[in-house]
């Protein structure tokens, strides 16, 4: 535990790449089994424990620390590990830290009702730094900016492997993977594949930026409208299907329509959408399917899933992944019109004459309720993760309002201690007495130079204390800009923003001279 918690804590502070992946290499190369794959999986996708934590605590902690202390503590510090790690009482020198992997197994072990004992006497046991990170890790997720991709690229390091290879077999592996570890190491063949359909890692695209633009040789790429849904990759083999998000879940349970095809033997890259009456329906349609456990046939006909191909990395058993897209291309509308399956069809391929005619049909995007355009080069292989120069993503350009900062609250890691989440309005009402009204939220956008000024706004302005939110006096401006506005029950203000940011600060701009809610709803399309 103690050198897991050691690799956590320096991880927080470690901003750069090479710096956390340098962190985890010498552990994944030093501690032992099984203890390092229970750490891989907190790091990568998460380790499933099912323990209660947050009720556990709540139990335990009016019986070893003041509820008052707790909640203005955890106001301040804007984590809730962090916070009972200090405030917890020591009882003298802490005892025998336990090993991650005697915790996996004890608490595989144990009773409901033995979980607040358990975790009593492990918090006695270690230091602030280790009780924080027993927490984190028994919390399922640390958080410690290291993505699931960078924690397999350390292990990849550690031994001399390709990250390929090691995101080909993940999603045939369990933890604490023992028989990724045995291959690594030498004492065992490769893992094998699952004969269930697993999931291949995606091919990703990067932005647009002005200086690909200006290298763009528009004969070399294909072009195909960038649809507002979610990637997924549909993966069927030995008569089962399954339906996987872009970080490899299984969201097959939330759209059975799609994972019922039969005779189907590939894995298919393609966007999930909702299709009403032939039409793509608003990414809000979407979000009714999203995440359910299961869903009930009125919702299916109300929100009908469909599947919009654009790429096949297999079929048939044929690893298609070392073609050209062109040949990928080819090969999937061959297969298309053979099989067919239902609620599915193939993304429009478009051509221009030049990089105007591409440009114009960029400028119609929002007008035709597109998300952008995909420009993929012709010759590219099918190549896990996001290799430069190969595919672009060319989204509409976004909308923006301005909006009155109203709320603020502080974030957490490098930004416990920063008012850093705002929630900003837009005016209601009649034109003689307007009130703000929320309108979205943002955290995301600014500098680190324009969040310190920000933060030394709000505490110089606060005017009301909601616990941990600070309610500020209505006056600044801020510049928000979002990919949509669509309709929305849920919100007083009858909309939601689509991935609102701060795009500037208007210290400049009066605060009633900032949009009417009219203005934003003016906006749904």
């Amino acid at each position: 535990m103690k050198a897991f918690a050691d690799l956590l804590d320096r991880l927080t502070y470690t901003p750069a790449r090479t710096g956390k992946l340098m962190l985890m290499r010498n552990y994944f190369r030093t501690a032992p089994d099984p203890c390092r794959g229970h750490a891989l999986a907190a790091l990568s996708d998460g380790l499933a424990l099912g323990f209660p934590l947050r009720r556990v605590l709540a139990g335990i902690g009016e019986r070893r620390f003041d509820p008052e202390l707790f909640r203005l503590s955890r106001a301040d510090v804007g984590d809730t590990a962090e916070t009972v790690a200090l405030i917890w009482p020591g009882t003298g020198a802490p005892g025998a830290a336990p090993a991650l992997s005697d915790i996996v197994g004890t608490l595989a072990a144990a009773a409901p009702a033995d979980h607040p004992a358990l975790l009593t006497g492990w918090l006695d046991s270690l230091d602030a730094t280790g009780r924080w990170a027993l927490l984190k890790f028994l919390g399922g997720a640390p958080r410690v900016g290291v993505s699931a991709r960078l924690a397999k690229q350390a292990v990849a390091d550690a031994f001399g492997a390709s990250i390929d290879d090691i995101e080909e077999i993940w999603h045939g592996l369990q933890p604490p993977y023992a028989g990724l570890f045995d291959w690594l190491e030498g004492r065992a063949a490769r893992p094998a594949l699952s004969a269930s359909p697993v999931f291949r890692p995606l091919m990703l695209a990067h932005p647009l930026e002005v200086q690909d633009w200006d290298r763009l040789e528009i004969d070399d790429f294909a072009v195909e409208w960038k649809w507002d849904g979610i990637r997924v990759q549909l993966a069927a083999r030995g008569g089962l299907t399954k339906l996987f998000s872009r970080t490899g879940d299984d969201i097959g349970h939330s759209f059975p329509e799609l994972c019922a095809p039969e005779g189907v033997d590939a894995v298919l890259d393609g966007e999930l959408l909702i299709m009403r009456d032939g039409e793509v329906q608003p990414f809000a349609a979407l979000q009714q399917r999203l995440n359910r456990k299961s869903v009930t046939r009125a919702l299916m006909a109300r929100h009908p899933a469909h599947l919009r191909l654009y790429d096949a990395l297999e079929i048939a058993g044929e690893d298609l992944r070392g073609l050209s897209f062109e040949e990928r291309r080819a090969r999937l509308e061959a297969w298309h019109r053979d099989h067919a399956p239902p609620f599915t069809d193939l993304s429009e391929r478009l051509r221009f004459a030049d990089k105007a005619g591409l440009r114009a049909a960029w400028e119609q995007t929002r007008a035709a309720a597109i998300e952008g355009l995909m420009l993929k080069r012709r010759s590219s292989p099918y190549l896990a993760g996001r290799p430069k120069g190969h595919w672009f993503k060319w989204k509409r350009a976004a909308l923006t309002a301005d909006c009155v900062l109203l709320y603020a609250q502080k974030g957490a890691g490098k930004r416990a201690s920063f008012y850093s989440d705002y929630t900003f309005g837009a005016w209601s009402g009649p034109e003689g007495a307007p009130v703000l009204v929320p309108v979205g939220k943002a955290y995301s956008g600014f500098t680190d130079r324009e969040l310190a000024e920000l933060d030394r706004f709000i505490r110089a302005n606060t005017v009301e204390r909601y616990g941990p939110v600070r309610a500020v006096a209505p006056k600044l401006v801020l510049e928000v800009a979002f990919d949509a506005i669509q309709p929305s029950a849920r919100h007083k203000s009858g909309i939601a923003m689509r991935f609102p940011r701060i795009a500037r600060i208007r210290w400049d701009k009066p605060a009633e001279e900032a949009d009417r809610l009219e203005t934003l709803k003016a906006m749904i399309g």
